[in-house]
């Protein structure tokens, strides 16, 4: 299985789909706005500047953190897809200046990081655990190959080729290079992405390198780090409690079985082994993926598909570790996360991975944006009281509003790259067959030999359970239509040109044969219900709570529906969900969920003192939820999704 030309799809679903337009009209000119420097009354993020500074355009010093030039590379790689989608008169003449600036500061030798360019360049890869040198060079060859692909324009493919060229020149198992990996991996994915499009095997080697060299002993960063201490090139107070773990460095990734560290570090690199295992038919890898996975999903995942539960160091802690308060959930780890699913459904074939995939996409990644685009969030919490979000304490990284920008900004231009190419994870082909893999309305084509395959998508399964889906093939062929049904869409029917099927199942695929050209039309009817949801009983955070769902979409209650202190509105998961007309002012078009439950009005006897004798009393409230990605959209309030459960 493999992924596809973005060219090949148009989303036409209002939700994504105006989405993809936001971007393209309103978000990415905001983000310009931001990188420039040119945006009234916002912090000055030195990023643009910094590039101009190192092709000598511009006298300074580098401004702002030392990895922010991936936060331009994200935003060019969300322009190449917005321009595939159709904006090219909107963005490309923008870009292509950008693209110049890059080429303008790339050293002679095909080194670019201004950081290191402006204040230290005697000081290349000599902190790989902090320097994020390999980390920019990733984002920068994954923008370089989604722009050369969008427009056809070769300059920064050759930008890129230039720095993987001598990335390749520096590291390796050969006597005289540096055995080193990178702190933050990144770089690998990009490897494998720029080896696809030039098909040069030194690129797959170096990735493949890059994974193998990991863990082995002498720890190479360990040994950096020593040889750096008390160096004042440290860069980051926090990593002084540094280790094996968060770096994922403790043992092999082949011998790997549960998720450690940072989350978005843990999952680039994990995406990244899928994709080597795809090429290199390497069992053990594949194995190694298929237990990280595991773990992740049903011991260190979030219900809305947010991972990395710790507020410190970002990082992943142990199994059924979930709190809901000062949880971390970074919005990249839950876009990490859809890349390692995308990738496990690649390597095996199978249709449950992409399950994960649409739970991070229609709950965590989606809440990162405001329905404007131009407000954040970097944490991505289950439950929020605005009051005690304090700074320099244990909440102080979540933020109980979205934000402009950040100064540590990977989140936002990260959301756009996701959003603008969505059509990759809707669709995917394999020899001889096309497989669809979300219900996100929108047109596909592609050629099988002389063969023209076209199918148009049209999804209403949020509001009637139905998908309708026309498929056309031009010329002969044999061509398979695998389409993944998820298991929220109950007692599911089928018929084929108006005539009730009963389609063949293929690892989690419900498939259809087309032989003959013509035109073929399946629509699928199910039912699609608002549901209660609990917790693993080990998920002590959740004990005793349940939540709403229906379809891929998690539920969230807010203080502007149901009022203050909403950990004292217990729910009864014995009453009816009832279905409610969406609120126009927020996007998707989906309903709000409305049930019977309570309020508790007093729990002590003294109801002026901090405790005493319990005495509780409670009334009948009706509560009332809206999609989780759509919270605080409209008032700042409170936020939660688990309610405690009324008995």
């Amino acid at each position: 299985m493999s992924t596809i030309d973005l060219h090949q799809v148009r989303v036409t679903d209002s939700l994504f789909g105006g989405y993809i337009q936001l971007l393209a009209e309103k978000v990415l000119p905001y983000q310009w706005q931001v990188l420039s420097d040119q945006l009234p009354g916002n912090a000055k993020t030195y990023c643009v500047e910094n590039f101009r500074i190192a092709a000598g355009q511009k006298q300074g010093g580098h401004g702002g953190a030392i990895f922010q030039d991936t936060d331009l590379y994200k935003w060019l790689e969300a322009v190449a897809y917005c321009i595939a989608a159709g904006y090219r008169d909107e963005l490309e003449p923008l870009a292509d200046q950008v693209v110049e600036l890059l080429a303008a500061a790339q050293c002679e030798d095909g080194y670019l990081n201004t950081y290191i360019t402006i204040e230290h360049p005697d000081r290349r890869w000599a902190n790989l655990t902090e320097g994020h040198e390999l980390y920019g060079a990733g984002h920068l060859i994954e923008a370089a190959v989604a722009y050369y692909q969008a427009t056809g324009k070769r300059a920064l493919l050759d930008v890129g080729i230039r720095f993987a060229d001598l990335i390749d020149r520096v590291f390796g198992e050969e006597e005289g290079k540096c055995h080193g990996y990178p702190g933050h991996q990144e770089i690998e994915l990009a490897l494998v992405r720029l080896y696809r499009v030039t098909q040069e095997k030194r690129y797959l080697s170096l990735a493949r390198y890059f994974i193998s060299e990991r863990g082995k002993a002498p720890n190479y960063l360990m040994q950096e780090r020593a040889r750096n201490h008390p160096f004042p090139f440290e860069i980051f107070p926090e990593f002084m409690e540094y280790d094996e773990l968060y770096a994922q460095t403790h043992q092999p990734p082949v011998h790997q079985t549960t998720a450690e560290g940072h989350a978005v570090r843990a999952l680039y690199m994990y995406s990244a082994m899928a994709e080597l295992a795809i090429y290199s038919e390497d069992d053990a890898l594949r194995n190694a993926c298929r237990k990280l996975y595991e773990n992740i999903v049903e011991r260190r995942m979030y219900i809305t598909g947010g991972v990395g539960s710790s507020g410190k160091l970002e990082r992943f802690t142990t199994d059924y570790d979930l709190p809901n308060d000062t949880m971390y959930c970074e919005s990249c780890a839950s876009v990490a996360l859809m890349m390692f699913g995308q990738r496990m459904a690649e390597l095996t074939g199978e249709a449950t991975y992409y399950d994960t995939v649409e739970r991070a996409l229609m709950n965590t990644v989606l809440a990162g944006i405001s329905a404007g685009g131009d407000r954040y969030f970097y944490v991505n919490p289950l439950e929020v009281w605005p009051a005690n979000c304090l700074a320099s304490t244990s909440m102080s990284h979540v933020k109980p509003v979205r934000q402009p920008w950040f100064p540590c900004a990977c989140c936002p231009p990260n959301i756009a790259r996701t959003l603008a190419s969505v059509g990759q994870y809707i669709y995917s082909v394999q020899s001889g067959a096309v497989c669809g893999n979300q219900f996100i309305s929108s047109t596909f084509r592609h050629a099988f030999g002389n063969a023209d395959f076209a199918l148009e998508l049209k999804s209403s399964y949020m509001r009637d359970g139905c998908v309708t889906l026309k498929a056309t093939l031009s010329g002969d062929a044999r061509i398979r239509l695998k389409v993944r049904v998820p298991g929220y869409m109950q007692h599911a029917s089928f018929t084929l040109n108006g005539r009730r099927d009963q389609p063949e199942k293929e690892q989690g695929y419900t498939c259809w044969t087309l032989e003959n050209a013509g035109t073929y039309t399946i629509d699928i009817r199910a039912e699609v219900r608002p549901v209660f949801v609990a917790a693993n009983l080990h998920v002590r955070a959740d004990a005793g709570k349940a939540a709403v769902s229906k379809g891929p979409f998690v539920y969230c209650f807010e203080e502007t529906d149901n009022g203050a202190n909403l950990a004292n509105l217990p729910i009864r998961t014995d009453a009816p969900l009832t279905e409610t007309a969406p609120l126009e002012q927020l996007p998707g078009e989906l309903p709000t969920l409305e049930t019977d439950g309570e309020r508790i009005v007093q729990s002590i006897e003294q109801t002026e003192s901090l405790y005493g004798q319990a005495a509780f009393k409670t009334e009948k409230q009706r509560l009332k939820a809206i999609p989780y990605f759509q919270w605080c959209n409209r008032k700042p309030g409170e936020m939660t999704v688990f309610l405690p459960v009324s008995r």
